[in-house]
């Protein structure tokens, strides 16, 4: 499972590191906090979720992880919108919370 996880976490940063630059040259986005806590979601699940099918995991199994990938985020947002937290604040916790939300669609799929 450890090893798996690494990998996520390989393919996590390649889709960071690869999808960043098309989003400059497709669209404008606003310099906030919260578009880039989702845009930074949706690179690095692209980027699992292609591992995910290279490796011939289902499709239930891909969506699952995604969405660990984005609950962190959509938790904060509100608390973010409300002003209780800072951006620096949700790029970090929705970093860092969704570590244990993958780890714990993994282990439910750890057969």
């Amino acid at each position: 499972m450890v090893r798996h996880f690494l990998g996520m976490l390989v393919a996590m940063v390649v889709g960071m590191v690869a999808l960043d630059p098309v989003w400059g040259l497709a669209v404008d986005l606003p310099d906030r906090a919260d578009v880039g806590a989702l845009v930074m979601a949706t690179n690095m699940t692209i980027g699992m979720s292609l591992w995910m099918w290279f490796r011939r995991h289902p499709w239930r199994e891909v969506v699952e992880m995604g969405a660990a990938m984005y609950v962190p985020f959509l938790v904060l947002l509100g608390p973010f919108w409300a002003g209780w937290v800072s951006g620096s604040f949700l790029m970090a916790a929705g970093h860092l919370l969704m570590l244990p939300c993958m780890a714990l669609v993994m282990w439910r799929h750890r057969a």
